[in-house]
């Protein structure tokens, strides 16, 4: 059985950083891509970055770029988001989520597997 469980969310003011991480089990993620989405008040949930382990391939919506960093540990079997110079509307409750396949994808239907999420508050 496969679980993805966040952790690390929180409140922080803007400029803050914060490390989400997602333990798995179930799952290899040496062999698995893996993504980070996100989903706002009253908003859809969006893609914010996804990681390809061979090759350590990432992709990152434009709106983090420079500030948020995807990486994995492969003896930990977990997967982390490095959240720095926050901003109020990074607000939104964060899922991690995981392919069968090796191979990044910015839709969520790509996604096999998924956590219940961690929420994330930037105050201004």
């Amino acid at each position: 059985q496969v679980q993805l469980v966040e952790s690390g969310g929180g409140l922080v003011q803007t400029g803050g950083s914060l490390r989400l991480s997602c333990a798995t089990s179930g799952v290899t993620i040496s062999r698995n891509a893996m993504g980070w989405f996100r989903q706002a008040p009253g908003k859809e949930r969006e893609f914010v970055a996804a990681i390809r382990w061979s090759g350590w391939s990432t992709d990152y919506t434009d709106s983090v770029k420079g500030r948020f960093t995807i990486s994995t540990s492969s003896p930990k079997n977990s997967l982390y988001l490095q959240m720095t110079n926050l901003k109020p509307e990074d607000t939104a409750v964060y899922f991690c989520a995981a392919r069968k396949v090796d191979s990044t994808s910015r839709r969520q239907a790509a996604y096999d597997y998924w956590g219940l999420g961690t929420q994330v508050t930037v105050s201004s």
